[in-house]
């Protein structure tokens, strides 16, 4: 057997070295891509040989045009059990095998509460500061005593609601399929959506992306915000009106926001997001952890082996 693998979306060039590829010797080679995602027709000539193909999640999107472009690939492999970039229907309609692994659950709650300390403290503009040969240049907000606004109390929700909990905080939370007894369980006082963004000096987002969740954050729900609160996403730049919170940050209707998610990705070089002096932008970098790339890749490796013994784990779809 001498399968054509490609190691897609390695932006970093860490891939190589986050899992033994070697295990796969007996079954192919292994070439790793850095490419940015591009049109399709660019795509399909990058990727035409590959018989496999393994993606990072959300981040080239292999669309029913994409997919039915590679007639030579069978076994596309996600990081992550969930990928909103790949239509499994097309592929499973054109015999593609599409498989996942699992995730490292602490690499997003714990980037996420980096954020809302840095943000809140004022962390960037100091050491940027500080570099520049200043000292001290303004007050730091804090988070003790304060309210913690979870939207969306899932897995991730829950975790940030635990650390909200230990730095003193009043952690409250909504979502449409939120009850006050759920809420109740992870020591979270449930409150409707409106008095979510009222009264949260931090709101912070962890809701999946769907249809009833696109645009959920949206200027109505900004004008309800106190001017001194914080906006954090951590979980889909869509789920936020981009322009309103624009809008909002740049007439002072918000203290600000952290932002590691966005519309579209990479971010543009020369949205405002980049330039807004009241914005802490990450590079979607909740997911992107030793810990959790080492997961991802090992496990990719796993898919692979088990498809060309002749069997699947981990199927999506």
């Amino acid at each position: 057997m001498s399968v054509r693998i490609a190691v897609l979306d390695d932006w970093q060039k860490v891939a190589h070295g986050a899992a033994d590829w070697s295990a796969l010797q007996a079954i192919g080679t292994v070439h790793f891509l850095h490419d940015y995602p591009a049109d399709t027709a660019t795509l399909i000539q990058r990727l035409l040989n590959f018989e496999v193909i393994c993606v990072m999640r959300e981040r080239t999107v292999f669309d029913r045009a994409l997919l039915a472009g590679l007639p030579a690939l069978k076994l596309l492999v996600t990081g992550g059990m969930r990928n909103a970039a790949i239509d499994i229907a097309a592929a499973k309609a054109l015999g593609i095998q599409v498989c996942g692994t699992d995730s490292y659950k602490q690499a997003a709650p714990e980037l996420t509460w980096a954020l809302i300390m840095a943000s809140t403290r004022n962390l960037l503009a100091e050491a940027n500061s500080l570099r520049a040969g200043h000292w001290q240049q303004g007050l730091g907000g804090d988070l003790h005593g304060n309210t913690l606004g979870i939207l969306g109390l899932g897995s991730i929700g829950q975790r940030i609601a635990q650390f909200g909990q230990v730095f003193g905080m009043r952690v409250i939370a909504w979502s449409e399929n939120l009850t006050p007894e759920r809420a109740q369980a992870s020591g979270v006082t449930w409150v409707s959506k409106r008095e979510l963004f009222e009264q949260a000096d931090v709101l912070s987002i962890h809701l999946v992306l769907s249809d009833r969740s696109r645009g959920l954050v949206n200027a109505e729900a900004l004008g309800w915000m106190k001017p001194s609160a914080w906006l954090v996403n951590t979980a889909r730049g869509a789920i936020v009106d981009e322009q309103a919170l624009i809008d909002a940050l740049t007439e002072g209707r918000l203290a600000g926001a952290a932002l590691d998610v966005f519309d579209q990705e990479p971010l543009p070089t020369e949205h405002p997001f980049r330039r807004l002096p009241n914005v802490l932008a990450t590079p979607h970098v909740g997911y992107v952890s030793a810990q959790n790339y080492r997961q991802f890749y090992t496990q990719m490796i796993e898919d692979i082996r088990a498809w060309a013994g002749g069997s699947v784990v981990r199927v999506l779809g």
